[in-house]
């Protein structure tokens, strides 16, 4: 899920999808973002997986769209919460690895314009 998730951040939400992405690398006080659309995007193929999977009794399908949910859930947690401290909560680990997540997504953010900036994976991190 990482390859894809850097693939996607880098060549679609600082390419064309830039539009609603912007608006996550400008500093704001509202609890929502355009940028927040891309949750919804990207949750359709788990939806769509665990559905068919389902309804067909198929594990493999079931099984691709548990796993695109929990990679969404290790995202918004690590993400929203942690690095970005998003829906009131404010949570620090200790941990150096969290710590370097934190820097690496950071030092994404020195960039306000789609061009020039760096390190697209989240939790792979430089």
């Amino acid at each position: 899920m990482e390859i894809f998730a850097i693939f996607a951040h880098k060549y679609i939400m600082h390419g064309p999808g830039w539009f609603l992405h912007k608006s996550h690398h400008v500093k704001n006080n509202n609890k929502t973002e355009l940028n927040d659309l891309y949750f919804v995007i990207f949750s359709l193929p788990s939806i769509y997986f665990i559905i068919k999977g389902i309804l067909i009794e198929n594990y493999i399908f079931l099984s691709i769209g548990i796993g695109i949910l929990f990679y969404g859930i290790i995202y918004i947690l690590l993400h929203d919460i942690f690095v970005h401290k998003r829906f009131g909560f404010n949570i620090n680990f200790k941990n150096s690895i969290f710590k370097k997540i934190k820097v690496s997504h950071r030092k994404h953010h020195n960039s306000r314009t789609k061009d020039n900036c760096t390190n697209f994976g989240f939790i792979y991190y430089k």
